[in-house]
């Protein structure tokens, strides 16, 4: 198994890698984080060379258990990857800013 790198959200400015948010579409339009990328886990095996581009992956979800096996996959396939602890319930818990795509405030789901 790969080791996992991980970091938190307050890591997140220090870093020059781009967020990827890899949580599902309903939970993406409830709030995210306003720069990241949306790349579904159900998506990314078929679509992660989107990402080859970009650099340092900064991969997170709700709490960072899908995030950790998205990191781990991207890895595998030769990119550079980090998985943020707590996800997006601590970058809410947090008071990071986050955008919503549902006409509402933004909140995680």
């Amino acid at each position: 198994m790969t080791s996992i790198p991980t970091a938190s959200v307050q890591d997140i400015p220090t870093r020059t890698g781009v967020l990827v948010d890899v949580r599902e579409l309903n939970e993406w339009n409830a709030g995210h984080a306003p720069a990241a990328i949306h790349l579904p886990l159900s998506e990314l095996t078929h679509r992660h060379q989107e990402l080859a581009e970009h650099g340092e992956l900064l991969v997170i979800c709700k709490v960072g258990a899908r995030s950790a096996r998205a990191t781990e996959f991207l890895i595998n396939s030769g990119m550079d990857a980090i998985n943020i602890e707590g996800g997006m319930l601590a970058w809410q818990a947090a008071g990071l800013e986050m955008v919503s795509e549902s006409g509402q405030g933004p909140t995680v789901i």
